[in-house]
């Protein structure tokens, strides 16, 4: 079991914790992530990006919205409280060199799985041009780290609440104008944001790097769930990525398939009062 030794709210519904895990905080690379089960024997198994790690003092940091069931369940927990299996580091880390000037972009909490590529492309000596969006200034995270490791930061808000009224892929096209154009733009957030940002770097030819995180299930490879179709090939995100090259991913079929459960995972998140309380109407109902 792996003890939490720190808890943040970051923004409505997005929590930071600390886990005390020495062994994956001396393995783990950029771009990897590991699997949380809180139930060992019954409870759902959920990918989680490792969004920072402390070698020395053995923590690894979480980042995670509370959406479902089992994040939901993680939020409740407090400093002090054990996460009951934490198995990692997994995945392909992200290729770190020196490209010269690179382009980060995070949509939401896609922030927090960017937060150690930049840091680690800003340590090989890039230049290292940092884009953060959200849909308003509430919702955005993780601002000030991102701050300290770029040499330019942009904040984007849909709404214009705070930073640039725009969407996140207009700095983008405006950093591909460049010259010297970026080596390497790096691009993490909800699937849509993703396709629209390798769309923007496509016509400059700027090798672009997305994660397809969203779309993880078991995080080993058995299931099958997070197959996606990258260029001519079949790819498992959990075993062959998270990363791969953004134009080559089919993020209208990955999109599609993201959907595909939506009616049996807002019945299955549903809450068990509401449930019991709908059950008794209904029968109400029936006898009235």
């Amino acid at each position: 079991m792996n003890t939490i030794i720190d808890k943040k709210l970051l923004s409505d519904g997005v929590y930071q914790i600390r886990v005390d895990a020495p062994h994956i905080a001396r393995e783990r690379k950029p771009g990897q992530f590991v699997i949380v089960q809180l139930d060992t024997h019954f409870g759902e198994r959920i990918p989680l990006t490792i969004a920072d790690a402390d070698a020395d003092e053995g923590w690894i940091m979480l980042i995670f919205q509370a959406v479902g069931k089992t994040t939901q369940d993680l939020a409740r927990l407090n400093v002090g409280d054990a996460v009951n299996n934490l198995v990692g580091p997994l995945g392909q880390p992200t290729h770190i060199e020196n490209f010269g000037t690179v382009i980060c972009v995070g949509g939401g909490i896609g922030v927090a799985p960017l937060h150690p590529i930049a840091k680690a492309l800003k340590a090989a000596g890039n230049r290292v041009i940092t884009i953060i969006g959200a849909r308003n200034r509430e919702l955005l995270i993780l601002e000030d780290e991102m701050k300290a490791i770029a040499d330019e930061l942009i904040v984007c808000t849909d709404d214009g609440s705070y930073g640039r009224k725009a969407l996140v892929t207009e700095p983008l096209k405006e950093c591909c104008e460049l010259d010297p154009a970026p080596g390497l733009v790096v691009a993490i957030g909800p699937p849509v944001m993703m396709k629209f940002c390798a769309e923007t770097t496509r016509p400059f030819g700027v090798h672009t790097v997305v994660s397809l995180n969203t779309i993880m299930i078991d995080g080993t490879g058995m299931c099958g769930g997070c197959r996606v179709t990258v260029g001519e090939d079949t790819k498992f995100v959990c075993v062959d990525g998270p990363e791969f090259d953004g134009h080559l991913v089919d993020f209208d079929n990955m999109i599609q398939r993201l959907g595909a459960y939506k009616t049996q995972e807002q019945d299955a998140h549903a809450c068990n009062l509401d449930k019991q309380a709908n059950a008794l109407q209904a029968e109400q109902d029936a006898n009235a």
